[in-house]
């Protein structure tokens, strides 16, 4: 898992550095069974009404079943392949399970092909392996955690991203996110061991705009661009700064606090994330 620079043989690698792909296992295809159709809007309604700009055209994908809740338990699972995923930042592993089911997981860090896994109350703490946060042990990275028992896991799944156990009072287990977060989350929820796969993806540059078009992803025009009758930010005479930056709708930007003042998840939060200033 490294990242690759490429020599300047054209404008669009000179600044190009993506993922080597090394952790991925060669000359394989995704599993048939495991494969959904994924539809285009293009940012349209369903009376075609362009609702969301800047979306359109990329890479025919198809979604990849992930299997989020890790309830196949005390049942032992083989990696078969560790493969990509056009749809996240993660790369994902394909199990084969003892009873020949298969299925896709987030690969966790340093999960090899070939190593076994599994997912129950009392199994051992290993890498990929899926516990209550009841018997995890306090101070292990974690990912894929669940906030709802059951619902399967919802925090900390993107690439190199993980939460840490840092103690448990009572019902509740207080974990640290991601964000800086730490929160109250019920024992009887489960979470799979170890940090998320490829945490060098932050450090990847596209190198050029098509790589962005390839994604779905059209460009974007500055607020102050506009005339005043699109954007708050637009018209004035010459190149005007725009004023506080805000948003379409007016919604200032840089720090503004939109979280509702009395929200039911507040009781939940031990201590606020840390802002990024």
């Amino acid at each position: 898992m490294a990242i690759k620079k490429y020599k300047p043989t054209t404008p669009g690698q000179r600044f190009k550095e993506i993922s080597s792909f090394d952790e991925l296992t060669p000359n394989v295809k995704p599993e048939k069974s495991l494969l959904k159709p994924l539809k285009k809007s293009g940012g349209r309604n369903n009376t075609g009404k362009m609702t969301m700009r800047y979306m359109g055209g990329g890479h025919k994908k198809r979604y990849r079943v992930i299997d989020f809740k890790r309830d196949k338990d005390n049942m032992e699972a083989t990696v078969k392949t560790i493969e990509y995923d056009p749809n996240r930042s993660a790369r994902i592993a394909l199990l084969v399970y003892s009873d020949g089911e298969k299925r896709y997981i987030i690969a966790p860090d340093k999960l090899e092909v070939g190593r076994k896994v599994i997912s129950g109350d009392q199994v051992v703490p290993e890498v990929g392996n899926s516990l209550l946060l009841a018997n995890i042990p306090l101070g292990t990275d974690i990912h894929n955690i669940e906030l709802k028992p059951g619902k399967g896991g919802m925090l900390a799944r993107s690439a190199g991203s993980y939460g840490t156990l840092t103690s448990r009072d009572g019902k509740y287990a207080i974990v640290k996110l991601p964000s800086g977060e730490s929160r109250m989350v019920l024992t009887s929820c489960r979470a799979t061991i170890g940090s998320v796969s490829n945490s060098d993806h932050g450090l990847e540059k596209s190198g050029k705009a098509g790589r962005s078009r390839w994604k779905g992803r059209r460009p974007r025009t500055r607020g102050v661009a506009m005339n005043p009758v699109d954007h708050p930010m637009g018209g004035g005479e010459g190149r005007a700064s725009g004023g506080h930056p805000r948003s379409r709708n007016g919604m200032p930007a840089k720090g503004y606090k939109t979280r509702a003042k009395k929200k039911y998840s507040d009781k939940y939060i031990v201590e606020k994330r840390k802002s990024k200033k």
